[in-house]
């Protein structure tokens, strides 16, 4: 495991992220109003029904239209450090049934929250006066629940009290909120974590997952190396980038081993490159 100095400090990222403004600009460093918002998203859902094609929308043709339906059950996955909704919104509703969000940072989960009220009160603005309407969540079809914290204490078995709901709820007022998960998505929050708090939040995640199908998720930066695993420290936000053997070197550590990994292409030039991968119990 890679030993350096500085490190991550929790409260210092909390601090950077609340002063940025909560909406996609805010937590994309300026690019939420090109085209990286939509080919990150696309991309993301295209990763994951290469994964788990069952979670496509589109009638397979190569079902007989006699055929019964095949028995359907609610899919449920975790997006972490999720900001503003954005990957639970653009990705994660148009697959799954239901979402559990979670983020540290004041403003960005209340904003989170006001985009899920407005959806579900089938306004196409919210009270922040962007254009939203999160799928399913108005009908009812789908849900979100909201949970305030940080990764380095999070625990998705037992995550504690929801701050919200919108959408579905449970029939006969069954609380879901300990079920286990198809999929548990990282994006872009990671590098806050120290890589013995990441190997910790990962074997706590592996132990979340509903079955031998399930999957985690991480998306995100990495560096460049040479001769052997990276990590920059970035003093803005307090956050690590890692290098793909870095990340490998922490998936190990964590008893995970990587199922299918690929770059994100068509991302503005002069960033990071962005890897997904996509991980199982080893």
């Amino acid at each position: 495991m890679s030993a350096i100095n500085p490190v991550p400090d929790l409260e210092a990222g909390i601090q950077y992220w609340a002063t940025q403004p909560a909406n996609y600009d805010g937590v994309l460093g300026g690019y939420g109003t090109g085209s990286l918002p939509r080919v990150d998203a696309l991309g993301s859902r295209r990763f994951l029904l290469d994964l788990l094609p069952e979670l496509s929308t589109v009638p397979s043709p190569l079902r007989s239209l006699s055929a019964p339906p095949p028995e359907t059950r609610r899919v449920r996955a975790l997006d972490v450090g999720a900001g503003v909704g954005r990957v639970t919104s653009d990705v994660l509703l148009h697959l799954v049934s239901d979402v559990v969000l979670l983020e540290p940072v004041e403003p960005l989960i209340n904003e989170a929250r006001s985009r899920g009220k407005a959806s579900e009160s089938c306004l196409e603005i919210n009270d922040s006066g962007y254009r939203v309407l999160w799928k399913g969540i108005a009908d009812q079809s789908k849900s979100v629940t909201f949970f305030k914290g940080a990764l380095q204490s999070f625990d998705p078995v037992a995550p504690g009290n929801p701050l919200d709901r919108v959408g579905y709820l449970p029939q006969d007022d069954d609380d879901d909120t300990e079920s286990k998960f198809d999929v548990i998505w990282c994006q872009w929050c990671l590098g806050h974590l120290k890589d013995d708090d990441l190997v910790q939040f990962l074997q706590r995640s592996k132990k979340a997952l509903r079955d031998a199908r399930s999957l985690i998720v991480v998306k995100e930066n990495i560096c460049h190396e040479q001769n052997g695993p990276v990590i920059v420290f970035d003093e803005q936000d307090s956050t690590f980038t890692r290098s793909d053997l870095a990340f490998k070197d922490v998936f190990q550590h964590a008893g995970l081993k990587i199922i299918q990994e690929k770059i994100q292409h068509g991302l503005p030039k002069g960033l990071y490159p962005v890897k997904m991968y996509a991980l199982r119990e080893a």
